[in-house]
């Protein structure tokens, strides 16, 4: 799933593009993507495109007239921006904004899970809508501090993905945050010591920044199917540490894996396999 940083940089790629773009027309060939009715999808025609903002993983797409669009990638999906429009019969397409200019901002989705959804909102229903109220604060770039945040018994890798506590990291950049700030993915959010809980804020702030940053230079459109993430920690286990040198490790789940570095995260000490945890019972 595209997280922050992601999301954040196919915003500005994007929105500055689309700025003052006018609707032609709107189609939403995926049956599952739309997810409200009104207003009508028709009445994004003849408006323009005033910002495209994000609110954690979703974007946030602002047209004159007071009309906001919310789209939600969910795993596989992706925003993207052609000089051309898309044929119907392309499998990938969920919703096409055709543009007076023949540009067409484009939802596609890989895979056959259609999860991927739109939602065409009054502006000043944004912030009521379900998804957008429950999510926690932003993790970047001035979350609040995270000792009374994340003051909860349950384990750090699964908090900090929790949107409700904390918005936009997810599995690849929460191995990333847990490494630069040194602290065990399996420590508890209560049991994190005010210092430790400091650090963690910083590495948060710091390492969404850096992929960020490091996006501008290399990111331009048209948007990739895959950005190319800066990782050295996630998906990198077997490898060295980037840190210390030691070798990275895994804890395998069903359908993903988190990465550390035993020295650097955990006092040496190897996590157990999930999968053979499972097996085991």
């Amino acid at each position: 799933m595209p997280e922050l940083p992601e999301v954040e940089i196919t915003a500005r790629r994007i929105g500055a593009a689309l700025a003052g773009a006018r609707v032609e027309s709107a189609l939403a060939p995926g049956v599952n993507a739309l997810k409200t009715y009104d207003p009508p999808l028709s009445a994004l025609s003849g408006r323009a495109i005033t910002r495209i903002g994000r609110r954690g993983k979703l974007f946030v797409a602002e047209l004159d007239g007071g009309l906001a669009m919310v789209v939600h990638l969910m795993s596989a999906g992706r925003l993207q921006l052609f000089d051309s429009r898309a044929s119907l019969r392309d499998r990938t397409s969920r919703l096409l904004v055709r543009l007076e200019d023949g540009r067409e901002l484009r939802l596609r989705e890989f895979g056959s899970k259609q999860r991927a959804w739109v939602k065409l909102l009054r502006a000043d229903e944004v912030e009521s809508e379900e998804t957008i109220a429950a999510l926690g604060p932003e993790a970047w770039p001035d979350p609040p501090p995270f000792a009374p945040l994340l003051d909860v018994p349950r384990p750090l890798y699964a908090l900090l993905r929790d949107q409700q506590v904390i918005v936009g990291i997810g599995r690849s950049w929460v191995d990333e945050i847990l490494h630069a700030a040194m602290i065990s993915p399996f420590k508890r959010g209560s049991d994190l010591e005010s210092d430790e809980a400091a650090r963690l804020r910083e590495a948060t702030i710091a390492t969404l920044g850096e992929v960020i940053a490091h996006y501008e230079q290399v990111i331009d459109l048209p948007i990739p199917d895959k950005l190319p993430m800066p990782l050295s920690v996630h998906r990198h286990n077997g490898e060295s540490c980037p840190r210390c040198g030691d070798r990275l490790e895994a804890v395998f789940y069903e359908d993903y894996v988190m990465c550390y570095c035993p020295t650097c995260q955990t006092d040496g000490k190897l996590m157990k396999d999930r999968r053979l945890s499972r097996l085991l019972k």
